[in-house]
């Protein structure tokens, strides 16, 4: 008798066949970042039930509050659960921006969006430097075609350190400031966008409507309803 229970609590010891299912872990939808055909990063599910598209800038301050205050709850609470999907597309300012928006595409997608966060946070500071070049700088940039003037004033703001910082070398960010036909597809998407009437940043179209919203405060609740609540 003894050995006989001994056998048996060594077999429900060892048994393969005992075992506990678990859930399969939620997809990270956040994870998923693609270039679009109308040249702008799309972060999360594509067959999402609510779409975002943000015309943005990278030199423009209210995309830059929005970036502070909407970027993290967005991705988190609507984007990765596969809600929302999130894309944004370049709506040029000016040189700077032309500048560091061709760096973020060099990047790639799945750098896009951590290194448009940086840019964001950097902004103050890049922005002084373009702003108070001396006279000297001036003359220099004036002689300069508009292609060299891009790069140039990308290297004053320091656009290249921080594109290095996500894999572009110096040399590649060189030939990224200039690449013609990287700036022919920025400025494509520019014009795209102003002809189909966007004309400010950030604009937001919740699918495919111009919504009024400019901050998070304002956009979350559309999305909230555009979700069923």
């Amino acid at each position: 008798m003894r050995a006989g229970v001994v056998a048996v609590a060594a077999a429900l010891c060892v048994s393969p066949t005992v075992s506990l299912a678990k859930p399969a872990p939620a997809r990270d939808w956040s994870r998923m970042v693609v270039a679009t055909p109308e040249g702008g990063f799309r972060m999360g599910n594509p067959a999402a039930p609510v779409k975002l598209v943000e015309y943005g800038s990278l030199a423009c301050p209210h995309c830059r509050h929005f970036e502070e205050t909407g970027y993290k709850p967005l991705v988190q609470n609507y984007v990765r659960k596969g809600r929302v999907s999130y894309e944004f597309r370049n709506l040029l300012l000016n040189a700077p921006d032309i500048a560091v928006s061709l760096l973020a595409h060099c990047a790639g997608p799945a750098k896009f969006f951590p290194m448009s966060e940086i840019v964001y946070a950097t902004q103050p500071q890049w922005f002084q430097k373009v702003s108070s070049l001396n006279d000297a700088q001036k003359s220099e940039l004036d002689k300069m075609s508009d292609a060299e003037r891009v790069v140039r004033l990308g290297e004053i703001a320091g656009f290249p350190q921080i594109a290095g910082r996500f894999g572009v070398n110096p040399a590649r960010s060189h030939q990224c400031l200039s690449d013609p036909k990287g700036l022919e597809r920025l400025l494509n998407g520019t014009k795209a966008a102003e002809d189909a009437g966007i004309t400010h940043t950030p604009t937001f179209l919740i699918n495919g409507k111009v919504s009024d919203a400019a901050t998070w405060e304002q956009l979350e609740p559309e999305l909230k309803k555009a979700a069923g609540g």
